[in-house]
């Protein structure tokens, strides 16, 4: 018997436009259903955490009654993780954390549901949650990094750079040096100073006390990731010694950025001394000159940041009053230089992470 020919299966023109719309819709439900297992889980711990409270102010409970409760529950669930009674202490802490802090709560950008949960906190990990917890003591900045996190899908390990290098802090800088509420409207303004930091925190170099322009330029396009990092979501590296000709002159940009979010170009002048009046005038015509030769019709102003070692914030305040540009300065910091006996025997960041990325264990499993 002869075999039967295969027929050429004639698709329907828009077959491949129907099967990316169900493989998109099949990744956002699984994404989804995560998500909604995620909520609850935090919300079990939450509610778990009030009855070990509430247990505690009507009968005592103490430190034998949870080791026998994380015992309990490890036997009546031996494939659930996270019930040790380590973890257990954490549930409480994480329901009295929030709890006795309702009135701050109530009064940010927080909404609370019935049960005083904040709901950004149920919408991130219970790793992230217990980080924040042990990391991050003021509500505030605990739910901006909460908000950061879900708006930048920060991993865990991202998240933690973000608190050790005191983001927080260095983004709400009660004497951040710029004129951005001057020279851009409003809505604009209030992004760029999300953007701007102060100081910088370059920790991944260590240069020579005697390192010019040159070698600080050199080091963070040497650590670009590092440096993106640093810098936030969204800066595009466009070049470094980017090439400007104006009146038929040149003029060489140190690092010039492209910001996805802000849509506007970002120029950054880099300097290995203290501010100096004279800065400012530089990159007022660096940011000029941009405006004029390379951005867009539906572009942003583009903005300038002068990265000095340190800076008179009273001089920063005089030179940047009357400039029609955005500009900003900010401070950096570097490593600190090791003696010469000691380096290259200390390990890298690459390989610190592997290290942790072996022998870490999720917070919520048994520890």
């Amino acid at each position: 018997m002869a075999p039967r020919k295969k027929r050429n299966l004639q698709l329907p023109p828009d077959y491949g436009e129907i099967l990316k719309q169900i493989k998109s819709r099949i990744q956002s439900a699984q994404i989804q259903a995560v998500l909604a297992v995620n909520r609850e889980l935090i919300r079990l711990y939450w509610d778990i955490g009030g009855k070990i409270v509430e247990r505690q102010k009507l009968e005592g409970w103490g430190t034998a009654v949870i080791e026998r409760l994380a015992k309990d529950l490890q036997q009546a669930f031996p494939g659930v993780k996270g019930f040790s009674a380590r973890n257990i202490w954490r549930m409480r802490a994480f329901y009295l954390a929030y709890t006795q802090q309702v009135q701050e709560l109530s009064n940010s950008v927080a909404e609370l549901d019935g049960q005083n949960l904040p709901q950004p906190v149920a919408e991130i990990p219970w790793g992230h949650n217990v980080l924040l917890l042990e990391k991050v003591k003021d509500v505030q900045a605990r739910l901006w990094y909460i908000h950061k996190t879900l708006e930048q899908g920060w991993s865990r390990s991202v998240l933690w750079h973000h608190i050790d290098t005191k983001l927080y802090q260095r983004q709400f800088q009660p004497e951040r040096a710029a004129n951005f509420q001057l020279t851009l409207p409003p809505a604009q303004s209030d992004l760029v100073r999300e953007v701007l930091k102060d100081p910088y925190n370059f920790d991944f170099l260590t240069l020579a006390d005697d390192a010019q322009e040159k070698d600080l330029e050199r080091g963070l396009l040497e650590h670009i990731r590092e440096f993106l990092l640093e810098l936030g979501v969204g800066f595009a590296f466009v070049g470094n010694q980017y090439h400007l000709n104006v009146g038929d002159e040149d003029f060489y940009i140190d690092l010039l950025f492209y910001h996805l979010r802000l849509r506007c170009f970002v120029v950054i002048d880099l300097k290995m001394k203290e501010f100096k009046p004279e800065f400012s005038g530089k990159m007022n015509f660096y940011v000029s000159a941009v405006d004029d030769l390379l951005r867009h019709p539906d572009d942003h102003p583009s903005i300038g940041i002068i990265l000095c070692k340190t800076k008179n914030q009273t001089l920063v305040e005089y030179a940047l009053r009357d400039v029609n540009k955005p500009i900003g300065v900010s401070t950096y910091q570097l490593r600190d230089a090791l003696p010469e006996q000691l380096q290259g025997s200390l390990p890298t960041i690459e390989q610190l992470e592997a290290e942790l990325e072996a022998v870490s264990v999720d917070i919520d499993e048994e520890e």
